[in-house]
């Protein structure tokens, strides 16, 4: 097969997208450069693209805060609900998919016109539910309303529907009860589906600043996103320390991307072949 010849769309289709990843790398490449500058550096009139002297002080500062706590606390929830998010949606999609019982469309039309509420709506009574509970002010009052994600189990029904009847019959003559077959045929097919719903879980819930603002008033139970707001001054910010707390709250989110890239991509592309 003859190489593409280098026209000139392809050549200003190229350089269009370069400048556009640039525009979106950027500000990821100013915080964690930020991040080791010093404070004279940052306020300086003429910026620095890359910093002169690197400096450890903003971190240095920021573990003073309970940073590694807020860390943690971040990790749990977000981990937490990713794991339960990818049990409940898997089953409930599964049963939505193969399974015929009465009600079965009006419940997933259910489902999915609860992806069009905003979050804001189900605050109120989502907050009376956790404080009758009494879970307010704990790490289970950001990860339980996660739990039943309704785009979860959309995403988990549309991949379940893919997976041949045939198999699941084989595995019932050959005596598996229901659960040995979900987990024997129906996890190992939906693999891609969790590698995708992993990751959009995760940075979903790792971003979810304006639930955990309400659900967690203590310091020690905060998150990194809101332990890193506490860190602005009413009259004075320090962006050395601010940007030492962003840059520390990436971390987890780019880590999850490369252990599920390759899940990540193959599920987009099966969802869009069935699409």
């Amino acid at each position: 097969m003859d190489k593409a010849k280098l026209t000139p769309y392809r050549l200003i289709s190229t350089l269009l997208l370069v400048a556009v990843s640039l525009t979106f790398i950027f500000p990821f490449y100013w915080i964690i450069t930020g991040a080791f500058k010093t404070r004279d550096a940052i306020m300086a009139k003429i910026p620095e693209f890359f910093p002169s002297v690197w400096s450890m002080e903003n971190f240095d500062k920021l573990f003073i805060n309970p940073a590694w706590q807020w860390f943690a606390n971040a990790v749990i929830v977000s981990f937490a609900s990713m794991i339960l998010v990818c049990l409940t949606a898997s089953m409930a999609g599964y049963v939505l998919a193969k399974k015929r019982f009465a009600g079965r469309a009006l419940l997933f039309s259910m489902f999915v016109a609860a992806m069009a509420l905003p979050k804001q709506v189900v605050l109120v009574p989502l907050v009376n539910l956790v404080s009758s509970m009494n879970m307010h002010d704990t790490l289970w009052a950001a990860i339980l309303p996660s739990v039943g994600w309704p785009f979860g189990i959309f995403l988990m029904k549309q991949f379940a529907e893919g997976i041949p009847g045939s198999l699941m019959e084989a595995s019932r003559i050959d005596g598996a009860n229901e659960w040995q077959t979900f987990v024997q045929i129906v996890v190992p097919m939906l693999k891609p589906a969790f590698g995708a719903l992993a990751i959009f879980t995760f940075i979903n819930t790792w971003n979810d600043y304006f639930l955990q603002l309400v659900m967690l008033v203590k310091r020690s139970n905060l998150t990194i996103s809101l332990g890193v707001a506490t860190l602005q001054g009413e009259y004075s910010t320090d962006y050395g320390l601010i940007m030492a707390g962003a840059a520390l709250g990436a971390v987890p989110i780019v880590a999850i991307f490369v252990a599920f890239q390759n899940a990540f991509t193959q599920g987009i592309a099966l969802g869009a072949v069935k699409g």
